[in-house]
């Protein structure tokens, strides 16, 4: 196998519109070498000028061959009769490797790419440049961000909405190209489902229902392995990374929420064809859930250390007509002092709070005794909306030890609210329930 460095001349060249349009690139103009270039060659882009470097790395898919096509319009002027070799974009790098690593390598030392970037393309590499490159690519890919998995996740999207896919990747980082996407600048590797051409690559995804999806792993050609985007759906949740799913990969896409693997299953190997029909090779199936359906696994641990809420948080209203904001901001505030403050309880007794995980029901508050898991939902009390959230809390409370009575020998539910309810009856509601119903003061049978 040979290796190649196509050289991308911005001035004639609208990288940024083809990147736009979700980097479908399928063919280069090349000048040279046409005899000697072949199917399944690696290559490497590299995008021209002074604050240039390699942008992108993939494969040819066949050999050079006459064309008056004017490759989608992404010329500024039409280039005319020439030839052109076919090829597929493995990856869009995220950081392109820049100019200034090329010219510190030894192995690049006199290379042409360096000395006559302008000479016809291509140009050819050796089996140690090649190799070299190869090596900062995966260096430069392989990292995860520094980052802790919190509440404040700056994630703004709703399931349903839609957005460009350059202008997501701009938000939230990642690759503009390809279909499963870690970000380096945020906890969130993004991925991307699309029938329209993913079956031709050998992606066979597939919708068992609602909140069970099962999505193939990345890799056109030969097996697939846990490598790159592979490697960070699977270590997700140790990773504290959230997957966040779209339909389409090109143009707008459309966002379908947070998925998290199946810990009963998180995946099996297959077999499918390579890209166009190839022959057969292994594939990854990541089982995924979506976010908030119910994980019954008994080896899933329940929660993690307790995340403090912040009091002073003014609430954006949920729509611009949303009524008193003030009052919002109140309630907000109270709900997070109280529940605060039962988390403090919970220490000063020796025992540790914690908040859930994206595999946990969205309970408020947790914390283990011995063999006994106690799950919390934290209300704040109002005359006009007691019952309301009374309703409410027990609902929750109830639908969390059912989800989580796999996953601990034994469960509790704890409705903590700000004061004594108006009502008695709720006290003998909530005991008919198996449901525990405190507030402060009145927090006895909480603790024994």
């Amino acid at each position: 196998m040979a290796a190649w460095v196509l050289v991308c001349n911005t001035k004639k060249f609208r990288l940024e519109e083809m990147l736009d349009d979700g980097g479908g690139l399928t063919s280069w103009s090349v000048g040279r070498y046409l005899h000697e270039m072949r199917e399944g060659d690696a290559f490497a882009l590299w995008l021209s000028g002074p604050q240039g470097g390699v942008v992108a790395t993939g494969q040819l898919t066949g050999e050079p061959f006459w064309t008056d096509e004017d490759d989608d319009g992404y010329w500024t002027e039409a280039p005319g009769p020439r030839h052109v070799v076919p090829l597929r974009v493995g990856e869009w790098l995220e950081t392109p490797i820049p100019r200034t690593w090329f010219k510190g390598h030894s192995a690049f030392l006199g290379a042409s790419v360096l000395t006559q970037p302008f000479a016809t393309n291509p140009h050819r590499l050796t089996e140690q440049q090649w190799e070299a490159l190869v090596g900062e690519v995966e260096r430069t890919t392989a990292g995860t961000p520094d980052v802790q998995l919190s509440e404040d996740d700056d994630w703004d999207l709703q399931p349903g909405d839609e957005i460009r896919r350059v202008d997501l990747h701009t938000q939230y980082g990642g690759s503009r190209q390809g279909g499963i996407s870690p970000s380096k600048t945020s906890q969130n590797i993004i991925f991307f489902t699309d029938p329209r051409t993913g079956e031709q690559h050998g992606y066979q995804d597939l919708w068992e229902s609602e909140d069970h999806f099962r999505y193939t792993g990345e890799g056109q050609v030969g097996d697939q392995v846990f490598t790159r985007g592979n490697k960070a759906i699977r270590d997700h949740l140790q990773d504290g990374r959230h997957l966040r799913l779209f339909i389409g990969s090109r143009g707008v896409v459309r966002y379908a929420g947070e998925w998290i693997l199946d810990p009963n299953r998180p995946y099996s190997l297959g077999r499918a064809p390579s890209t166009g029909g190839g022959e057969e090779r292994q594939v990854i199936h990541f089982h995924m859930i979506r976010v908030g359906a119910a994980v019954t696994a008994p080896d899933v641990p329940v929660g993690t250390e307790y995340r403090v809420e912040d009091e002073t948080t003014t609430p954006a209203p949920a729509i611009p007509s949303a009524p008193d904001p003030a009052l919002m901001e109140e309630t907000l505030t109270r709900h997070r002092r109280l529940q605060n403050a039962l988390a403090q309880q919970v220490r000063d007794r020796g025992l540790r709070p914690l908040s859930p995980m994206p595999t946990d029901p969205a309970f408020d508050l947790a914390w283990r005794d011995d063999d006994t898991l106690t799950v919390t939902e934290v209300k704040s009390l109002r005359v006009e909306n007691e019952s309301h959230q009374l309703r409410t809390g027990l609902g929750q409370l109830l639908d969390y030890v059912d989800q989580l009575n796999e996953r601990a020998p034994q469960v509790r539910g704890v409705l903590w609210v700000e004061r004594a309810p108006s009502e008695n009856r709720w006290l003998g509601i909530c005991e008919r329930a198996g449901v525990i119903l405190a507030w402060p003061g009145a927090d006895a049978k909480v603790w024994h």
